[in-house]
Order: structure tokens, then sequence, then C-alpha cells
């Protein structure tokens, strides 16, 4: 069966959500708690989320939330199972309040890591059709300027670029962006400043990013707010827990809330000509 094919099976609903893809230059970023938590975040509101593992050979969110996938996105590649089965839910599903449906990556094959560009259109094609059947979707896409990760980018509504106080995050992310406004010029983009100690380091991570964009690409990313560093995100990682559940008063939970309606409102994603 065909990754085509496999799409019709899926129940559809319009319009279709909107797709945010979650990026950045480099590994290590907490790219990925990002996604996970955002996912969490916006499903309390009551939206209905489908969080896309889009690492597609060293995926990873399963493993933050603790759960083994019988299906994956490599068996619908493989045409052994429809979109539909290989989707499963997380804390209840998108039906229920704060739960929301994953649809898992793969471990390990080298070659889904390296697509050739049609196959990363069929998961592209794949992605937005799941879309009519949910209010979001979220999409984890593995780090570094791959081309699969800069289609699946490219065709997203939004791009949130989770990046560091630090020289290679920076640069790295910038070159991302570079990337991707060479192939989508209007790509709605913003910047997460994660693990900031303080407001000034928070700052400095979006200035230096409006600052390089202004000068080389004239344009200015949009600001989707900043993640201070918590003891408790990293317990929770190694509970392999949602944070809401594992430490539901912890520090960083409020600012992943304020990223969340940053993200729902579309302001997390105003870009700016630059002056």
């Amino acid at each position: 069966m065909s990754l085509e094919s496999s799409i019709l099976s899926f129940p559809t609903r319009k319009p279709p959500g909107r797709v945010v893809a979650v990026a950045s230059g480099k590994g290590g970023v907490g790219k990925t708690f990002v996604a996970v938590s955002l996912a969490r975040a916006l499903a309390e509101h009551g939206e209905r989320i489908l969080l896309v593992d889009g690492d597609l050979g060293l995926s990873n969110v399963d493993i933050q939330l603790g759960v083994q996938p019988d299906l994956t996105l490599a068996h619908v590649m493989n045409g052994e199972a429809t979109l539909a089965e290989a989707v499963m839910r997380i804390a209840g599903g998108a039906t229920s309040p704060g739960g929301f449906d994953l649809l898992p990556g793969s471990h390990g094959i080298a070659s889904f890591a390296d697509l050739a560009e049609r196959e990363v259109q069929r998961v592209a094609a794949g992605i937005a059709a799941l879309s009519f059947s949910y209010d979001r979707v979220i999409v984890d896409l593995a780090a570094g300027i791959g081309h699969a990760m800069l289609k699946l980018a490219a065709d997203a509504d939004d791009v949130l670029i989770v990046a560091l106080d630090e020289p290679a995050s920076l640069t790295d992310g910038y070159a991302f962006v570079k990337l991707l406004k060479a192939r989508r010029p209007a790509a709605r983009i913003g910047v997460l400043a994660n693990r900031v100690k303080n407001k000034k380091e928070a700052d400095r991570i979006h200035q230096s990013f409006a600052r390089a964009c202004g000068s080389w690409l004239g344009f200015e990313p949009g600001r989707a707010g900043a993640i201070h560093e918590d003891q408790a995100v990293k317990t929770a990682l190694r509970a392999q827990m949602l944070l809401s559940r594992h430490a539901p008063t912890a520090t960083a939970l409020g600012d992943i809330e304020t990223v969340a309606e940053l993200v729902r409102s579309g302001v997390a994603f105003e870009t700016r000509i630059a002056a």
C-alpha cells in the first residue's frame, strides 16, 4: 500500500489545521522538549493537536514521552500501515482534554534520514492530509539543514526556530533561516529563546537573530518568547514524562503557556521588514 493511498483512509474535515514546524540549526537545544510541551499546552487550550516526529532516522519524541509505538512513519512509508493506523494517543488522545495524538518517527533507519526529494514530498503530502483532521499539526524536525528538513519547514504554515545563547546555536539557526527563506521567501518564522537564565539573555538571542536577518536577509523574525532554565525539565526528561504531569508547579510551565499563546495568536511568527 502506498503512502498516497493510505492518506485516503484517514477521516478528514475542513478547514485544515495550521502546520507548525519546530526546527533548529543544531542538536541539543531542547527542540523536541519544546515541540512536546507546546503540543500539551495547545491541547490544554482545547485544540485538537497532532504531534509528528519528523526525525526520520533518530526519532526521540516517543522516548521523551515514555511510550513504545507499534507502528511508525517508517511502517507507513514501507506500505505496512496507513497513517491512521500509525497515529497513537497520548494522554487520552486529541479528543481528550489536554491529550494529543502522535505520529511517531523511526529509530536507526539510515535510509529514512536521507530520503530522496520524491520521498520527502510524500511525507509532506501525508502531513498536509492529516492536518484536515486537527486544529494544528506540530512537526518536530531533525536538527540540521538537510534538504528533507528544509522541505518540511518550507511546506509548513509557521516555523519555530529554537535557539540557545551560544554562538553555534545562533549561527546554525541563522543558516537554517537563510536556506528556508531561499526556498520560501514568504515563510513565517519565529525565534524561541530556550534555557535562558534571565530576560537579558533572552533579549540577546532575539536581538542576535534580528541583526543577522535584518542585515543579510532584509527581515526580522517574530519573537516567540523564552523558556527559562529549570531543573524540573531535566528531571521530567529523565522520567520520560510530560513536564505538566511530572512537575505541575515547574517555573518553565508558565513560560511554555506564554509561548503557546503567542503561537495561537500568530504573534510568534509576525516577521517584520528590516528598516
